[in-house]
């Protein structure tokens, strides 16, 4: 990727994560990272010693900052750390990003006199507290609008709130998936694929009970299931030998060729419970893969409706299935819908990584400006 730096003086940011796991928020931490850096601002992080984004921060050659926060004592002392880190440091911007960091890092700022402290939100969870929206940072960002309007209802002023969608970085284009190949299917077999961490609210079982009904209909059909997390990898798999489907229905764990995977669905399909934003789907639209999913959270941002995606009323099952057979049954739709889905999130869209800088250097500085007025 390739941007243009800015000629205004580069900021000084570090952002901080609790999380240990590696799931869509601390992806989004990590393209927003480079994506600044290669713009040409100093950019550092602090996460805990054994988080996967610390490692992958490194990798990248970024200097992490590690301390655990779990705890009272941990809670206290990595005050103190992370407010010499910020004085040592002169940071600009500290952008927190879970509950836990921001009880720690905020504070910390506060006495180091940080200019500007945001919170990110990722999640479309109601929020309970608003100590980590209001009190403690200055400001707010979130991935979607459907998140920020939340935010804004629970009393977040709409002034120290912005919406900054989560960037799509682009994978090579893989022109001959190895998938089918790999699971020894043949070319005109359809296959639905399904991409997500294996958590309660991804609806693993709702998509597979949406797709049993169409699979003894149909013995060309296949449902392709990719991610990890326990224990509903080993719930789902249960499941799937209890219905006798192994042979139907094919679990690949977690994996990283994911735009090799994609390539090779026929279609799309997540049964979400609730979604932020979800940049899966945008990661599909770039394949040209045409989409099903339920209309929840921000879903609907981040697809067109009726034209790369086809939206289904949360828990109607039977109305999931029957989207998922237009599709099945119809290949010149699924070509037309993966065709406009490749033009939604081509270059210049929202989405894009130089749409992200530019949003967020542009409210970092605002809010900068008006805290030192």
């Amino acid at each position: 990727m390739s941007v243009q730096k800015s000629t205004d003086k580069p900021l000084r940011i570090i952002h901080s994560e609790a999380a240990t796991s590696f799931g869509g928020q601390e992806f989004r931490i990590f393209k927003e990272m480079v994506a600044m850096r290669e713009h040409g601002h100093h950019m550092e992080a602090i996460c805990q010693p054994d988080a996967l984004l610390t490692q992958r921060l490194r990798d990248a050659g970024f200097v992490v900052h590690t301390l655990y926060m779990d705890g009272l004592v941990n809670i206290v002392s990595g005050i103190f750390k992370i407010w010499r880190i910020l004085r040592q440091g002169k940071f600009d911007v500290v952008n927190t990003h879970s509950r836990q960091d921001t009880i720690i890092a905020a504070p910390a700022a506060r006495l180091a006199r940080t200019p500007l402290i945001v919170r990110t939100r990722h999640l479309s969870s109601k929020v309970n507290s608003l100590l980590s929206y209001t009190w403690l940072p200055h400001a707010v960002t979130t991935v979607s609008d459907y998140v920020r309007k939340h935010l804004i209802d629970k009393g977040v002023s709409p002034a120290r709130v912005e919406t900054i969608y989560s960037p799509l970085v682009l994978a090579d284009r893989v022109e001959h998936s190895s998938l089918r190949s790999e699971l020894n299917l043949k070319e005109t077999d359809t296959i639905v694929g399904c991409v997500a961490v294996m958590r309660p609210n991804k609806g693993h079982r709702e998509l597979i009970d949406a797709m049993v009904p169409l699979m003894e209909t149909r013995d060309h059909l296949h449902l392709v299931i990719v991610g990890a997390g326990s224990p509903v990898y080993e719930q789902v798999e249960s499941y799937i030998a209890q219905l006798g489907l192994q042979s139907r229905i094919h679990m690949l764990g977690a994996r990283r060729d994911i735009a090799n995977l994609m390539s090779g669905f026929d279609v799309f399909a997540l049964a979400t419970k609730e979604e932020a934003s979800g940049t899966v789907f945008l990661e599909a639209a770039t394949c040209g893969v045409p989409i099903v999913s339920n209309d929840v959270g921000g879903v609907p941002e981040v697809v067109a409706r009726d034209q790369n995606c086809l939206l289904v009323n949360p828990g109607d099952i039977q109305g999931f299935s029957k989207a998922l057979a237009r599709l099945i049954d119809d290949p010149a739709l699924r070509l037309q819908l993966g065709q406009y889905g490749l033009q939604f999130t081509g270059p210049g869209s929202k989405f894009s990584t130089e749409a992200l800088v530019t949003q967020t250097e542009s409210v970092y500085r605002r809010w900068i400006s008006e805290l030192s007025q």
